[in-house]
């Protein structure tokens, strides 16, 4: 085990820290096995991406998380059990979906007045503090707002909720990438703080790259990687191959390979960067080659953790 992996499970390990911990969850409906026994920890302080194709598990993850679903496995967040104590772990969590979710029919001051009423932590001043700073009027109907004033008006409503752990599942689907890039940057610097957590799930991965300070992929309700950035760049490497070392980099068995206007290109597992230099232009593969990549890699029917060698329904 590499010294950096050691550490980090140390850091996921400690209970002090601790927002979330999954144990060997798993959930089927009917004879279809949504997820196969997954384990996965969130201390405090981090940014997680949780990605995966459509049916991969993730939403179903989530909803345990929220205890909007029964399973067979322990999970646990800020030490209770979500489905057991959900009206009184609802005060140190904030579930936001896509934009599409908010009440049209309201106007801006009513949903803050809702806002006020449902959740303890939501501070409707901070949200109308916030919103000065756009051109939404709180006399308005929701309805009538462009999309780039729902993102304003969801970023508020995330960023006025005091919690301890923050799911945001495909928060920004369908908003122009200005104001999607505007959601997360504001996200990071105004809300995030090391007593928080943020649980993101998204198809728009290269997009959320930045802010994420771990990543879990997720395949056929299996985790296939559940790794830091800083580690990933570590253990993962993309080689743009010379044309005369293309039988030497197949030989190092790379995780995978493709051919993109006539260049080789393959990304390695685990490769020491100075032997993939003699290979070739060196670089970390994105979040989403990294993706591809490990996607289309044959599952070993495990999973496949940093602290580990090799080795959804809607």
């Amino acid at each position: 085990m590499r010294p950096e992996t050691e550490r980090h499970r140390m850091k996921k390990d400690d209970s002090s820290q601790m927002i979330v911990r999954v144990r060997g969850l798993k959930k089927s409906f009917g004879s279809l096995q949504v997820l196969k026994g997954i384990d996965f920890f969130v201390p405090s302080g981090r940014i997680y991406g949780l990605v995966g194709h459509n049916g991969a598990g993730k939403t179903t993850a989530i909803n345990a998380i929220l205890g909007l679903t029964t399973h067979e496995g322990e999970v646990r967040v800020l030490g209770r059990e979500p489905f057991a104590s959900r009206a009184d772990l609802m005060k140190d969590i904030a579930f936001v979906s896509d934009v599409a979710s908010l009440p049209r029919f309201l106007k801006v001051h009513q949903l803050l007045e809702l806002m006020d009423d449902i959740h303890p932590g939501f501070s409707r001043e901070n949200a109308r503090r916030f919103l000065l700073d756009t051109d939404i009027r709180f006399s308005s109907r929701i309805k009538s707002l462009s999309k780039g004033m729902l993102a304003q008006l969801h970023l508020a409503i995330v960023m006025a909720i005091d919690a301890r752990l923050l799911v945001l599942d495909e928060p920004t689907l369908g908003l122009d990438i200005t104001f999607r890039k505007k959601f997360y940057r504001r996200l990071v610097e105004d809300y995030m703080s090391e007593k928080r957590s943020i649980l993101i799930t998204t198809h728009q991965v290269d997009e959320i790259e930045f802010l994420l300070t771990d990543l879990i992929f997720l395949k056929n309700g299996e985790i296939v990687l559940d790794a830091s950035m800083e580690s990933i760049s570590r253990r993962f490497c993309q080689v743009l191959v010379s044309p005369d070392r293309i039988e030497d980099a197949r030989a190092q068995k790379p995780l995978f390979s493709t051919v993109q206007l006539g260049q080789n290109i393959m990304i390695f597992d685990g490769l020491e960067r100075q032997s993939a230099e003699i290979l070739g232009t060196v670089s970390t593969p994105s979040v989403s080659d990294l993706f591809v990549a490990l996607m289309e890699r044959p599952s070993a029917g495990g999973q496949e953790h940093e602290k580990q060698a090799p080795g959804e329904i809607q």
